[in-house]
């Protein structure tokens, strides 16, 4: 099985965030967006020091600007949506250049707008810091189960194979005049989605097969040394708790 892909969204590097156990940042990167789900919002600053802090990390992982606004485009359904709701919702309304909008639906609007940026922000530094399959190794030493760990691995490993296969139907496709035009051809594009599950399924058993006679017992040896030292987990951590100093001056604020 061939294990070296080139994956968009990491980005080689030494720094300290890079040099840091998968564990730390997985664990540091959902307690963020927890103490950020969490955050009333109406705490405008209470973001924007989260957002500083993002910052502060891209910085010490030296990932540029352009790279994590180029990946934020994932975002953009949530911003649809979150434009539609001060239109559609209900209650009192208020006019904005315009446009009569409502209250509850832009502050809910807000909501969602700054808690899945930076939500999508932190998870975009994590997959430049991170191979794909360290984050999958780090998700085992965390105990997810051991078979969603090598589903993930397996769909990783194989995706540019299946895609590979895909693009060489296509072109056979093609050489031979088929050009997808209209509703006619949808039973062809069918079958050749039906004959590459096939193959998929097939080489999957060939595969597994194949692990069999070569030992595998249910579970998938890990080569390299992935535990975390104590002054790494209180550098990963520093992110999350940072954040929660935040929620806890906010809601102080709040009179909670």
């Amino acid at each position: 099985m061939s294990a070296g892909h080139h994956h968009r969204l990491h980005l080689p590097g030494d720094s300290v965030v890079h040099r840091l156990p998968p564990q730390c940042k997985l664990l540091a990167v959902l307690a963020f967006a927890i103490v950020v789900v969490a955050t009333p919002r109406e705490r405008f600053w209470a973001f924007a020091a989260y957002a500083v802090l993002l910052g502060a990390v891209a910085a010490a992982a030296r990932v540029p600007a352009g790279h994590i606004a180029r990946r934020m485009v994932i975002e953009v359904p949530f911003v649809l949506f979150a434009v539609l709701i001060p239109v559609i919702g209900l209650g009192e309304r208020v006019s904005v250049l315009g446009l009569s909008l409502s209250v509850e639906g832009l502050w809910a609007a807000w909501n969602i707008l700054a808690k899945a940026t930076l939500g999508v922000v932190a998870s975009i530094l994590l997959a430049a810091t991170t191979e794909p399959r360290v984050i999958l190794l780090g998700a085992q030493r965390l105990r997810l189960p051991d078979l969603l760990v090598q589903i993930a691995m397996f769909m990783l490993r194989y995706m540019d194979v299946i895609l590979d296969e895909m693009r060489r139907m296509r072109v056979a496709r093609e050489s031979r005049g088929f050009e997808a035009r209209n509703a006619r051809h949808i039973p062809v594009i069918a079958r050749s989605a039906g004959a590459l599950f096939i193959r998929s399924y097939e080489r999957g058993e060939r595969v597994h097969l194949a692990m069999l006679s070569r030992g595998y017992t249910g579970r998938m040896p890990i080569m390299a040394d992935m535990t975390a030292s104590t002054t790494q987990w209180a550098t990963a951590l520093a992110l999350p708790a940072g954040a929660l100093a935040v929620l806890g001056l906010s809601l102080a604020g709040l009179g909670w």
